[in-house]
């Protein structure tokens, strides 16, 4: 089985795929001071659990948007594991789609797979929304080209600088406020209607901009871990793809195994 990593800036996902069907998935928290002997322990309880071992896997791709994280993943692959690591975007892992963009080389990592799951999953033209650390708007035309796209700060950043400047304001969970009023009444249904309502909105708005220029009906797909929470509040969203980092990982593995 395959081994497929990603690596974040808040968060490293492992998942564990069979062909490209997902078995098991676990996240921890990115640390690029973590040792491949920390990874190794972590895993090989958590394979137990599942009913896995390692040696059931024979192959690790990473897609790492860290770079300092990135040795002691290779490590951990060829310690651990038994396998060089495979890294997307590196030989002999191209990325096989077209980066039309000014600066294909600054292109995130996650992203470019991203593209890849999301043309390889959906007809026609893309806008691909990932929810993470930064909130990142992502083109793909209908012949699958990464055409560019937006950068937001995340709405957890966005929270935590809020707090974090203000100090009488409190921390608050980010949930949808309890009603669907936009002036509220109290401190903390205020923060809660800025945080969630606008964000609502600054996704709308700037989807509503993106279809307008790219002038072709243009499908709408969201993955990251708040994609449900405003699927629920918005109608812009027409596919939820939770997994579809993971997803274009394990068809990169796919490809490389062709081009062998």
């Amino acid at each position: 089985m395959l081994l497929a990593i990603d690596a974040g800036n808040t968060n490293v996902v492992f998942a564990l795929l069979d062909g490209l069907e997902i078995r098991a998935r676990w996240r921890i928290a990115t640390d690029p001071r973590r040792t491949a002997d920390e990874y190794a322990v972590w895993l090989n309880q958590l394979l137990m659990l599942e009913g896995y071992a390692i040696d059931d896997v024979k192959a690790v791709i990473v897609a790492t948007v860290v770079p300092r994280a990135l040795h002691n993943l290779e490590v951990l692959a060829q310690k651990y594991f038994k396998t060089a690591a495979l890294v997307a975007g590196q030989p002999p892992v191209p990325w096989g789609i077209d980066l039309d963009v000014a600066e294909p080389a600054s292109v995130g990592a996650d992203r470019v797979v991203n593209a890849i799951a999301a043309h390889h999953l959906y007809a026609g033209d893309l806008i691909v929304i990932d929810f993470g650390t930064a909130t990142t708007f992502d083109v793909v035309d209908y012949k699958g080209a990464y055409k560019g796209g937006i950068i937001a700060p995340g709405i957890n950043l966005s929270l935590d600088a809020l707090v974090a400047a203000a100090a009488k304001l409190p921390k608050i969970a980010i949930a949808p406020p309890e009603s669907r009023s936009v002036i509220g009444r109290t401190t903390e249904a205020q923060m809660h209607i800025g945080v969630f309502w606008g964000y609502v909105a600054m996704m709308e708005g700037l989807v509503a901009r993106m279809r307008a220029e790219i002038g072709r009906p243009t499908r709408v797909v969201s993955t990251g871990g708040l994609a449900v929470l405003f699927n629920d509040n918005s109608d812009i969203f027409d596919a939820i793809a939770p997994d579809l980092t993971i997803q274009g990982l394990g068809l990169l593995h796919e490809r490389s195994l062709k081009t062998e």
